[in-house]
């Protein structure tokens, strides 16, 4: 499969460190090559899932019509979580919670504009699952999904996890849309896709690791 976007050839501490959830930055005018993203995928592919069970699939959406469709189940949550007061955490994440909070609102007023959609499947349903099942369930999803981002990262794209259209019967809505069969495959998200207005992401700032780390008792 030919390359159709450069590599950033950034490191991978670079990549691990500065993939970002794009929103504001993500240019809705420029056009995304299918070529691209199936090679990001194919990366993504490599990630580890339980059991070796690959019982992922994965939707991609350009279609203007399903693309409004998916936006406006989206809004149907996002738009009163985005306008709830948040509790306060006392630290730097309240510093950060009005950038990123307009970052959101951002997104969510835009959403059907960006050029490519991601929805990632796991066949199975979660609901009701014992924790042990659940993370085992999940992590045979996320670990590909988060590896797609990266990949998309390290050629000049982006993008955000979002996960508010699975809010209420959001899930079955984009399900039908889509033709994704409910009974039988889980959506982990719905994730905007497109290049990037620059490419000069930095670290966020965290916590530090000192503040979150138990060794041997909590």
């Amino acid at each position: 499969m030919a390359v159709m976007t450069p590599s950033l050839n950034l490191s991978a501490d670079e990549v691990l460190t500065t993939t970002r959830s794009v929103r504001k930055r993500l240019d809705l005018e420029r056009p995304v090559p299918r070529e691209i993203l199936m090679e990001c995928l194919q990366i993504a592919l490599q990630a580890p899932t339980g059991s070796n069970s690959q019982g992922w699939q994965w939707v991609f959406v350009d279609d203007p019509g399903k693309k409004k469709a998916l936006a406006d189940i989206y809004r149907t949550a996002a738009t009163p979580y985005l306008d709830m007061e948040k509790p306060t955490t006392g630290d730097i994440r309240d510093e950060q919670r009005p950038r990123v909070t307009s970052s959101a609102k951002y997104l969510n007023e835009h959403m059907h504009e960006v050029p490519v959609m991601l929805i990632p499947c796991i066949s199975g349903r979660a609901d009701n699952l014992p924790s042990g099942r659940s993370a085992s369930f999940w992590g045979s999803l996320l670990p590909a999904a988060w590896s797609f981002m990266l990949a998309l990262r390290s050629r000049g794209l982006g993008s955000a996890w979002t996960t508010l259209h699975l809010v209420g019967d959001g899930e079955k809505r984009a399900a039908e849309v889509l033709g994704i069969p409910f009974e039988e495959y889980s959506q982990g998200g719905l994730f905007p896709i497109a290049y990037t207005k620059g490419t000069d992401f930095r670290p966020a700032r965290r916590l530090p690791a000192e503040q979150l780390t138990h060794w041997n008792a909590w």
